[in-house]
């Protein structure tokens, strides 16, 4: 039996059975702000620490051997920010992409954008389509990108290509099933998130894989984003292996 362990303190080891992980972990990545206005800096400093601390999960997901892991980047919301602070995001997005591209030969993380992205500049476009092709060849963990994302959009969208779809022929309505419909989604061909982790406090799913969390277990911690570390994911791995789970079932 494979197991990680970590020490978080002189009493408590998250020990976690390396056979036993879920395939697909999302993450609602919150707290930038809260995190950078406790400390008396701008709300871009938080959205900077956020990012290294993107960078780094990421990374441990791979060496967990995680198969799939998604984050919520942006949101359809998330427009209605102040526009220094939509710039100050974007920009360092795409700092990440210019790295990542740099790294993908060695670190070979498949990476995908589940969301609208034609509202981004048109530099920021080509580096999601050039990480994404340069990937597509690659095995082990996928990355998934939320950006410019929201569930409720997201199923929308679905809606309207399926009667596309209806309307030329393609589709009959009498046959949709909920695995069909699922297709017509950013995430066709991804398995729906075994767990679902949001830091920072807030108890809400906030518009984040509305139809692909039916059944996922949530887990919630206090822990801004900024300051999420491995020990933090370990902590929710854990939590989630000592789950019992049904599926509506008994």
């Amino acid at each position: 039996m494979g197991l990680w362990k970590r020490r978080t303190d002189r009493r408590q080891r998250v020990q976690v059975d390396l056979e036993r992980l879920p395939r697909h972990v999302a993450i609602i990545m919150d707290g930038n702000g809260r995190w950078a206005k406790r400390r008396g800096m701008p709300r871009k400093a938080g959205h900077a620490a956020g990012a290294e601390t993107f960078r780094t999960i990421a990374t441990f997901a791979k060496e967990l051997g995680l198969e799939y892991l998604t984050v919520y980047a942006f949101s359809t919301e998330n427009w209605k920010r102040p526009e220094d602070e939509v710039r100050s995001i974007m920009g360092l997005l795409e700092k990440y992409l210019h790295e990542a591209i740099d790294r993908m030969a060695r670190d070979r993380v498949k990476m995908a954008f589940f969301g609208d992205l034609s509202p981004l500049s048109p530099e920021l476009l080509d580096l999601c389509r050039q990480t994404q092709e340069i990937s597509k060849g690659y095995d082990g963990c996928q990355v998934n990108i939320c950006l410019n994302y929201g569930g409720r959009d997201e199923i929308v969208r679905g809606v309207k290509a399926f009667a596309r779809d209806c309307m030329a022929g393609r589709a009959d309505p009498n046959h949709l099933t909920a695995a069909a419909f699922g297709n017509y989604l950013y995430s066709a061909g991804v398995p729906d998130p075994d767990l679902i982790i949001r830091p920072s406090g807030e108890l809400r799913l906030s518009n984040f894989l509305l139809w692909q969390s039916a059944y996922s277990e949530l887990y919630f911690t206090d822990v801004l984003w900024p300051d999420f570390t491995k020990e933090e994911l370990l902590k929710a791995l854990a939590d989630y292996q000592h789950r019992s789970r049904r599926y509506g079932g008994v």
